[in-house]
């Protein structure tokens, strides 16, 4: 099984002085790496991407999404992703590293902006007219900041940065009430608090009680709160996570099919045969077939 590539951020820097963050236009940056990205791969870092023309395909953890003018991508380390793009794609794109931001935010964590924090949230914001209209100038002050870099760059950049994240934040926050309005902020918190049990217990601990006991409520009570969020029960929510994990795993690992179930947890490795087909309706070989022929 050949095992996918991980992308570094050093490998687009071309010898600029920040060697965390990097900016380009889509067109300059698809040619400069077009070598990476005609097959699944992943980053080790950040990355924010926003398409101002063309159409095409962009999958992240093996979900479509389209693309067109307006299309906002956040993607977080450690996704698989790939891409189909037409000719006259344009746009935005910037990486980076978690030192980077965090460093300078110690109270800010990029986790805790929903769109890099949750698996189970779309990585994609759709912005109308009026709302792409705002984003642009911000994207094009970062690359001013980035190509021709003045005094206190680097604090302007990651003020920038933090704009874009707050709005999106703010968007993504409206839309999602829209959507869902008997969301509240308290079921929101403890959903995010989840997710990121979930993911520091993911390889040990799958049942609804070890989860909601971390969270001091009752099992029922954590199904009410991830029902209300992402329309799934507590157990869904576990068992994606997990079968995403396998997914990942069988996209850039060398191991076994049951070294890969034991990794995660499963001893039996028919039964993470079943729990895979249930959650993704393939089986891991079905799965690997698909991604990898």
């Amino acid at each position: 099984m050949n095992s996918i590539s991980v992308l570094h951020i050093n490998l687009f820097q071309a010898g600029k002085g920040i060697s965390d963050f990097y900016f380009n236009r889509m067109r300059e940056h698809l040619v400069l790496g077009h070598r990476h990205i005609e097959k699944p791969h992943r980053h080790d870092f950040y990355a924010t991407i926003l398409f101002t023309g063309g159409s095409g395909v962009h999958e992240i953890d093996f979900h479509q999404y389209e693309v067109s003018p307006g299309s906002l991508f956040f993607m977080s380390p450690g996704q698989v992703h790939s891409w189909e793009l037409s000719d006259d794609i344009d746009g935005y794109i910037f990486f980076c590293s978690q030192d980077f931001y965090e460093l300078h935010y110690v109270h800010q964590k990029l986790k805790g902006f929903p769109f890099f924090g949750s698996v189970s949230f779309p990585r994609k914001l759709q912005l109308d007219e009026t709302e792409l209209g705002a984003y642009i100038p911000l994207f094009k002050m970062l690359e001013g900041e980035y190509l021709m870099p003045q005094f206190m760059n680097e604090a302007l950049i990651l003020s920038l940065m933090s704009q874009l994240f707050i709005r999106s934040s703010r968007l993504f926050s409206r839309k999602l009430e829209d959507e869902y309005p008997v969301l509240n902020a308290s079921y929101f918190r403890h959903y995010q608090d989840f997710e990121n049990f979930i993911e520091e217990h993911l390889t040990k601990q799958k049942s609804i009680a070890f989860y909601a006991s971390l969270l001091n409520i009752s099992p029922k009570h954590l199904n009410r709160i991830t029902q209300t969020v992402v329309q799934k029960t507590a157990t869904q929510v576990i068992m994606e996570r997990v079968v995403l994990e396998a997914k990942r795993m069988l996209m850039y690992l060398d191991d076994s099919l049951v070294d890969i179930a034991f990794r995660l947890g499963y001893e039996e490795y028919s039964y993470f045969v079943r729990v895979f087909r249930k959650t993704s309706g393939l089986t891991p070989t079905q799965f690997i077939k698909l991604y990898k022929s």
